[in-house]
């Protein structure tokens, strides 16, 4: 949200800007590492994920296999469950690969920031294999509950659910460190969903012991509790990937890390009002607002605006466009400011202020306001701009405010 309050012509204008998050390592939280921790160019990362996904596609098949095997030849349908969902999970693989490539696209004109969110499509569609998995496996689950069928487990079969147990930890943690490494949220989401596969071979597993110990037939009661934890995953990994979609908040270690870099130039008073937003785990954009004496000259100003975006692209990896505000902080103003800081220090509703500017031929004063998302931003920022106005009746005072978009 970024509101403008002129007091004097009495008039407000709204408009809403959304940050979203930016690409980093994106954990399961949203979060993300900055940019600058990559060390792979972007044709490197492709193939990286490529690879993995054909590790995934060759060794879900080979399980899908086994486990086909096993289950129609033991009558179990939690171990031929087990083995669709192996079988989708090399499908999941299949489509990463796809919107991987599909967002490594040039950008083109009708789509200027490229096509990295794909990638995040990509993750929706797994997110709803999963869960057509579990539902359907729930569906024969239930059949199986009301209409049991006598199923019959050896040694092989044994084997089989415990070599299925080890080889899908061992790809779900290839998975998950994969997809950290080339920041691939498909990847990571494949990992997740190997580790669920897991925990549900164990299931079977347990099946397979009340047969052969006691001879009790648990095999559809395991099979709904595995559809319940498939369908857990599907939920849990779509919203994951819809998270970047809608627009995050940004990390707020990444985000601090941008503004203190920016504030470390000389001749930066403050940066304040950092703006980012995600179009791909490849590709941040994002402003950030700056002051700096109200007596710098123009090309001092120009060059510094292009050092700093030069330095952030360089060091996070960000296309950052630095917006300028000039500041006096002495002179006829220096009470209006003193003011100000008072009423924003004593409202909870306000973090902070910045681009405090007094204009001496039209006794006009410009500032910006960083506002708490939990506060009506117009209604703070007109409370503020009247006791300005009470305290100073022969100013006029142009305001713009902002949410705290990150931290």
């Amino acid at each position: 949200m970024q509101t403008i309050v002129k007091e004097g012509e009495r008039t407000k204008k709204g408009d809403e800007i959304m940050a979203g998050t930016e690409p980093g390592h994106r954990g399961r939280n949203g979060k993300q590492k900055p940019a600058a921790d990559q060390k792979m160019s972007k044709a490197q990362r492709e193939r990286a994920i490529v690879r993995a996904s054909f590790v995934g596609i060759f060794g879900n098949l080979a399980l899908t296999l086994f486990k086909f095997i096993v289950g129609f030849a033991s009558h179990s349908i939690a171990i031929i469950l087990d083995g669709v969902n192996n079988a989708t999970d090399a499908l999941s693989s299949i489509v990463t690969i796809v919107g991987t490539k599909l967002a490594g696209r040039r950008p083109n004109r009708s789509h200027p920031f490229g096509f990295g969110r794909l990638e995040y499509v990509t993750s929706v569609i797994i997110a709803i294999i999963i869960l057509a998995a579990g539902i359907i496996s729930l569906r024969e689950s239930i059949d199986k509950i009301l209409h049991p069928a006598v199923t019959h487990y050896g040694a092989i079969t044994i084997t089989v659910i415990v070599i299925a147990i080890i080889a899908k930890i061992a790809i779900g943690i290839y998975f998950n460190r994969r997809g950290k490494a080339t920041n691939s949220q498909a990847l990571v989401a494949s990992g997740i969903d190997s580790n669920y596969d897991a925990v549900l071979s164990a299931g079977t597993l347990v099946v397979a012991i009340f047969q052969l110990a006691w001879n009790i037939n648990i095999d559809g009661i395991v099979g709904l509790v595995i559809s319940l934890v498939v369908c857990k995953a599907g939920l849990e990994v779509l919203g994951q990937a819809m998270a970047p979609l809608i627009g995050t908040r940004e990390d707020d270690k990444f985000g601090r890390e941008i503004r203190t870099y920016v504030a470390s130039f000389p001749e930066v008073l403050q940066a304040e009002t950092l703006v980012l937003d995600n179009f791909g785990p490849n590709e941040i954009i994002g402003s950030i607002k700056i002051e700096v004496p109200d007596d710098m000259p123009a090309r001092t100003i120009s060059e510094l605006s292009r050092k700093i975006e030069l330095g952030v692209r360089e060091k996070f990896n960000v296309l950052l466009v630095v917006g300028v505000n000039a500041v006096n902080k002495s002179g006829a103003f220096k009470d209006a400011r003193r003011k100000l800081e008072e009423l924003t220090e004593a409202s909870p509703q306000i973090i902070s202020f910045s681009g405090f500017y007094g204009d001496e031929e039209t006794s006009t004063i410009y500032f910006n306001l960083l506002l708490d998302f939990k506060s009506d931003g117009e209604k703070v920022t007109r409370a503020l701009v009247d006791q300005m106005h009470e305290a100073f009746p022969t100013y006029d005072f142009e305001v713009e405010s902002d949410y705290d978009y990150e931290g």
